[in-house]
This record gives C-alpha cells, structure tokens and sequence, in this order.
C-alpha cells in the first residue's frame, strides 16, 4: 500500500467516521435522511411547521446531547487503548503484552468496582489508583536484586492480573443486586452511559497522557532497543520507562473508570498500525491515536445498530481481535522487527 494512501487512511477518516456516527443509532428519527431534509428546509425557507419543529427539536437533542458526547468518548477510548497498548509493548519489547497483560486494566476495575459499591472514593480515582497499584506490585515481584527482566514482569503482571480479576469477582460476590447488575454491565464495556459529563471528566487525562507520550514516542525506540543501547544514546531507561508507563497506567485507568473494560484492544490496534507504517514508534504512536479512536468508533457503530438491542463493546472486541490475533500469527505478519 502506497505510503500516501496509508497517511490518508490514518488522518483523515476519522472526520467522516465522525459525522457518519452521529446519524447511527436505535431510533430512527434522527437518520441522515431526516435530519439534512428539515435542515435544508430550515435554511432555504426560513421557516417550519410546527410538527416539523418539533421533529427538528428532537433530532437536535438525540444528535447533541446523546450520540455527539457518545462519539467523541467512544474516540478518546479508542486513541487511549491504542496508545498505551503501543508504548507497552515498545517498552516491554513485547508484541503479546497490553495493560490487561500487565494488570493495569484489572487493577483499575478492581479499584473502579470498590468504588462503586462502597462510594468512599470517586470511581476514577480509584481506578487509577488500582492501576498505579498493580503495575508496582508486578514490578516488585519480578525485581531480583536491583533489576526486573522483560519476562519477570510480563509473568509477574499475568499473576497480578489474575489477584485482582479474583478481587472484582470477591466484590461482585458481596454487592447487592442492584449494584452487581451494573457492575457486570460494566465489565463488559458500558459506552451506552456516555454524557457530556463523563467526557468532561475524561478529556483532560486522556489528552495529557497522549501529549506526553507523543512527546516521548523516540525515545521509546530507544527504550525497545534495551538499557544498554538506551543510556549509550543519553536516555535514562529508569525514568522514561516509568514516566511512560505512568501515562500508559493513566490512559488506562480513566478509560477503564469512564466506559468499563474494553477488552483486547489494546493488544490488537498497535498491530493493525505496525503493518502499515512499520515499528517506528515516532510514526506509529500518531498514527494509534487517530486510527485507534477511528477503529473503536467503526465498531461501537456496529454494536448498536447490527441489532435490534445493543451488544456490550467489549464483546465486540474480543470476537473481532482474537480471530485477527490468530491470523497474524498464523501468517507470521506481526510486523515487530
């Protein structure tokens, strides 16, 4: 593929994905049918019925109010997850790894789940500080002496993982129904929930820890290439490693906090990004943000408009990333070297 059709394909679809989401949804009085037929008449008369008022009123506040909030969450998630899958695995030098892989993404709904039964925190802050938990408690078990290898802490992450995953299932277990039933819908994905609010809460963190990252995405070349190679080019491998990870854990906890978990995305987009453009992070990690956002948007647009009811998105996920996973792999066009 032309590397101008590529670039194309990363920066500027996901404006049109944008606006082709806004017309999609259960209902269908707000299709783009509608809702561009009484704008055009709005402009070129001047003036509706009243019946077509109120048919304007509504398509206005199913578009603004219901499925734009939703849309532009369903985005940062998708640029969220990508990233942070891509610097994990640059960092990691490991193609397998992810937030789930390392038990951030557990460690967050651990935390989120506390939270939303006993409300002695707010929900974000508990989930990042579940994140913040299980990425220190992965990494002082794998450290032997001073130092953690690549594989102690990609091991060390799975156990981890697997505690606090035992620790949500613990909270289920003891919430009341009501509760319970809410956090199971939101352990699935809970994108239907988006509000002006939510993304309020989420835009800042989200877009700090892209910036941060987009700054820092050469040196996690550097960093793939190992400690070593890294402090021979003049880079502390100590300190971009855990500011990177820091914004990785950041990135995964609001999202994992805003919508529930979105499950294997992470893993998968980073590789849909490398068998486009290559593993140089400085092309690939824009290239996530945009394509990520794009991506996750395509498939929310499925899940609740392929059925009469909505399917959970991280259902979605999980049946379109582990055939494409086992594809790649089979076909050896990971694309990693």
């Amino acid at each position: 593929m032309k590397q101008g059709i590529i670039y194309l394909i990363c920066y500027a679809l996901p404006l049109p994905v944008i606006l082709v989401s806004l017309f999609i949804g259960s209902t269908g009085q707000a299709d783009v049918g509608a809702a561009l037929g009484l704008a055009y008449k709005k402009i070129a008369m001047s003036s509706l019925s009243l019946l077509e008022e109120d048919s304007w009123a509504l398509i206005k506040n199913i578009i603004c109010n219901v499925r734009l909030p939703r849309v532009l969450t369903t985005f940062l998630v998708g640029a969220a997850l990508s990233v942070s899958g891509s610097v994990l695995q640059g960092i990691f030098r490991n193609p397998l790894v992810d937030s789930y892989v390392l038990g951030i993404s557990s460690g967050a709904a651990f935390g989120a789940a506390l939270a939303m039964t006993f409300a002695f925190v707010p929900v974000s802050l508990a989930a990042f500080a579940g994140g913040i938990l299980a990425v220190l408690l992965a990494y002082l078990v794998a450290r032997s002496g001073s130092n953690a290898t690549i594989i102690t802490i990609v091991l060390s992450g799975m156990v981890i993982s697997g505690m606090f995953s035992a620790g949500l299932a613990i909270v289920q277990y003891i919430s009341n129904p009501y509760k319970l039933q809410a956090i199971v819908q939101w352990t699935m994905g809970n994108l239907h929930a988006a509000s002006w609010e939510e993304l309020k809460r989420l835009y800042v963190p989200v877009i700090l820890g892209l910036v941060v990252v987009f700054i820092y995405r050469w040196r996690v070349n550097v960093l793939s290439l190992g400690d070593d190679a890294a402090k021979a080019a003049g880079v502390n491998p100590g300190l971009d490693k855990w500011i990177l990870i820091g914004c990785a854990t950041l990135l995964t906890a609001i999202t994992v906090a805003s919508v529930g978990i979105i499950s294997f995305y992470g893993l998968f987009l980073p590789h849909i990004v490398r068998m486009m453009l290559g593993a140089d992070n400085r092309k690939a990690i824009p290239a996530s943000i945009f394509l990520g956002g794009t991506f996750l948007l395509v498939i929310d647009d499925f899940s609740r408009s392929l059925f009469a009811f909505e399917v959970p998105i991280g259902i979605f996920t999980m049946l379109l990333g582990g055939p494409f996973f086992i594809y790649l792999m089979r076909k050896n066009k990971l694309n990693w070297h």
